[in-house]
């Protein structure tokens, strides 16, 4: 009878620990869709607004008319121009990050309500094993069943730290993909700002670039991806907002903040590089700490599997 119910009560523990964690996944997801949500709508209102710009300098207003007097209008417009792709960039970028966010959110609601039963369950094995203990005078009963329930509990959290590392390894492979096509558009820049290049260097450095940016955005989505898998594991979810803090949202904002000169865009390559290098070492930070947690929950359950044997085999 005890080892049903030790078996019982472990699945149930184990069971109560994802939906707890699942609630608070779904709590914070919630609150990220809803502030990725407001920036998207900021975003395409700047737009908008950038939009309007353009068509200021390309029909007839007094815009137009004191830039052709001051000579500039080319300029201008040109500049303009790249504004508004800047901030469409952006926007679309967001959008697709809001869009990911919410299919994350969809299917932590969805396994929620997989769970919905769990409160109740683990609440019926206690049960079950209160009235076991009450009518066994065996003094070994309590602690076996107590390990039982230790057991579950450090089940589930390895199952965690083991889904969190699989989001760290693909975020480590992705930064280190942005790493190679900022190299590979580095040099292009290099040669391209020092050593006269020309149209074909330019070209090169610019599909670079654009290899590049697409690349960050992946990576942005496996930062986002971590994240949420960092909340779920305690004592390293601590780190989950500072990926936030230096996630690759910056390459965009810096590639789109006026560049103008091939000067400037090697220095906005610069910046890139530096922000992705910091990513880099907090993921690997991540990791290395994932994996002394997952020693020290294999050690415990090494120890609750020892100390189970112990009281079986006495008495």
């Amino acid at each position: 009878m005890t080892d049903d119910i030790e078996h019982r009560l472990s699945v149930a523990a184990e069971a109560l620990r994802e939906y707890e964690v699942t609630t608070h996944r779904v709590a914070d997801l919630r609150a990220r869709v809803d502030e990725l949500a407001g920036r998207v709508a900021q975003l395409r209102e700047q737009c908008v607004a950038e939009e309007k710009d353009v068509a200021r300098l390309e029909g007839r207003s007094l815009t137009r008319v004191l830039a052709s007097l001051r000579g500039a209008r080319d300029d201008l417009l040109a500049r303009e121009r790249a504004e508004a792709d800047a901030a469409r960039y952006r926007a679309a970028e967001a959008a697709a990050r809001l869009d990911a966010l919410r299919r994350e959110h969809e299917a932590a609601c969805a396994r929620l309500n997989q769970l919905a039963g769990a409160p109740d369950a683990y609440a019926a094995v206690l049960d079950a094993k209160e009235q076991h203990l009450t009518g066994t005078g065996d003094p070994r009963a309590a602690r076996l069943l107590a390990l039982a329930d230790q057991r579950g509990r450090l089940t589930g959290e390895l199952r965690e730290v083991a889904e969190a590392d699989q989001a760290a390894r693909a975020a480590q492979q992705a930064l280190e993909q942005v790493q190679r096509k900022l190299d590979s558009a580095s040099g292009w820049s290099t040669y391209d700002t020092f050593f006269g290049g020309g149209m074909v260097s330019s070209a090169l450095k610019h599909s670079r670039l654009d290899d590049a940016a697409q690349a960050a955005a992946h990576a942005e989505r496996c930062l986002a991806a971590l994240r949420t898998e960092l909340a779920d594991v305690p004592g390293i979810d601590v780190i989950a907002p500072r990926l936030a803090v230096g996630s690759l949202t910056r390459f965009v904002d810096i590639w789109f903040d006026n560049i103008f000169t091939d000067l400037a865009v090697r220095e906005k390559i610069t910046q890139a590089v530096h922000h992705v290098e910091q990513c880099r070492r907090l993921v690997s930070d991540v990791r290395v700490r994932l994996a002394q947690r997952a020693a020290r929950d294999h050690a415990s359950l090494g120890a609750i599997e020892d100390e189970r044997k112990h009281l079986l085999a006495s008495g």
